[in-house]
């Protein structure tokens, strides 16, 4: 009986170890994935720069659409970023996650902006891939390079130049960038003048890239991801002067002597809460890849809704008061399921928004944004609240933006609305 059980014993050990191999095998030959070296397992990261992957535009007429379902052919991406977080190692992050086909990435720099498309010399890294200059990212997913010794600092631009030798096909991208693309034919990558550049400011897209990370140094360094729509993505804002308001809250935090806390904005033009456009899905599905996946994050503030309300508004969408106190209660949820703090935003004055003067705006979906507003400064759901609404609105008109931070469609503050915004958070809410 020993002698049976013995040999049933190794039967079961060999046919795990096979199995094991085998599955090994078949993992390595379909899904060739580049993972980064670990030289230090217990290394935490903190992201200093983010955006949100959206899939290629299917019917969009402006260039930097056509671009997302058009993909490039033999040419180097050099696209520029603005860091909220120093350090001295660094990794970006490559997207692939609404691409049909595997993308091909053959050489990636990092460096600091000098001007435009110039490069300081001195900082333009070639990144690798589990110590591969080359990275092929399967459809659907992301990969992150191997750390690079380089000193970025917060506040300082980058510049992360892709060589894509394609064709690639439709990409994953971010519409609303407000950062200047910077194209040159051939691999470029290592060019450092600009020269070989054009600059296309029709096209304030980011393509590819999702992330840049910076080796945390102090367990109190953190993260506060910013969650909203174009109101946090920046529309309106002035291109290539991050004037977002997530911008201007990383340069307040920034100022105070021992910062300890990065910002990533994960805001998409016309995200919604509940429903999907062609381009993006609701907040709810996206809050997984888009918040708790983000590195070193430990605060979020939510600011959605909007174009709940409005898409109701056009008749596009059915979202009551109730679905949508329903959808802020699942994203509290997953967040504190996490551990983390998340605050509520009240929703900026919206009369007279003029999207095609469509319609957008309704007295009733006015009506649900300030019962809304009640409900986010008064129901409890949240850790803390932050007031826009307070502190962009027309003390004479309270239904509008007071005229100083309304940048023309009456939706979209501008620069100066944008900085309003950020200088009415109570920084003591990301207290350790």
């Amino acid at each position: 009986m020993l002698w049976a059980r013995s040999r049933l014993r190794q039967f079961w050990l060999r046919w795990a170890v096979l199995a094991f191999g085998s599955i090994v095998g078949i993992a390595t030959l379909t899904a060739p994935l580049a993972v980064a070296e670990r030289a230090d397992a217990g290394q935490r990261w903190i992201g200093t720069w983010a955006t949100s992957p959206l899939l290629p535009d299917p019917v969009g007429t402006t260039d930097q659409a056509v671009l997302s379902r058009t993909g490039f052919t033999d040419q180097t991406l050099r696209q520029i970023v603005y860091p909220h977080f120093s350090g001295s190692q660094v990794r970006v992050r490559l997207a692939n996650t609404f691409g049909s086909e595997p993308l091909a990435v053959h050489q990636t720099n990092l460096g600091v902006q000098s001007n435009d498309a110039g490069v300081l010399p001195e900082t333009n890294v070639q990144l690798t891939f589990g110590g591969n200059p080359s990275v092929l990212v399967p459809p659907g997913a992301q990969v992150v390079s191997n750390p690079a010794p380089m000193t970025i600092d917060a506040g300082h631009t980058l510049a992360i130049s892709l060589y894509l030798p394609g064709p690639t096909g439709p990409l994953t991208w971010h519409a609303t960038a407000r950062q200047t693309l910077y194209i040159a034919a051939g691999n470029q990558a290592s060019e450092t003048t600009g020269a070989e550049f054009d600059g296309l400011p029709s096209v304030p897209s980011w393509y590819v890239i999702s992330g840049v990370e910076v080796a945390a140094t102090s367990p109190d360094q953190a993260a506060i991801v910013t969650f909203g729509d174009s109101i946090t993505d920046g529309t309106n804002s002035t291109q290539d002067a991050n004037n977002r308001w997530p911008d201007y809250l990383a340069r307040r935090l920034l100022a105070k002597p021992g910062n300890q806390l990065s910002v990533l904005d994960q805001g998409i033009g016309g995200n919604r809460v509940l429903s999907d456009t062609p381009t993006h899905v609701n907040a709810l599905a996206r809050i997984d890849r888009d918040v708790l996946a983000q590195s070193g994050v430990k605060y979020v503030v939510l600011l959605e809704g909007i174009n709940d309300i409005g898409q109701t508004c056009l008749g596009n969408a059915n979202a009551s008061m109730e679905d949508l106190i329903a959808g802020y209660r699942q994203i509290v949820a997953q967040v504190h399921l996490k551990g983390l703090k998340i605050f509520g935003a009240t929703m900026t004055p919206f009369r007279g928004a003029t999207p095609a003067n469509s319609g957008y705006y309704c007295d009733e979906g006015n009506d649900t944004r300030q019962a809304l507003n009640d409900w986010i400064r008064a129901g409890g759901a949240f850790d803390g609240v932050i007031d826009f609404d307070a502190a962009t609105r027309d003390p004479e008109d309270p239904q509008v933006f007071l005229p100083a931070y309304d940048s023309g469609d009456h939706l979209h503050p501008n620069d100066a609305g944008y900085q309003a915004m950020a200088n009415a958070i109570d920084l003591a809410l990301f207290a350790p």
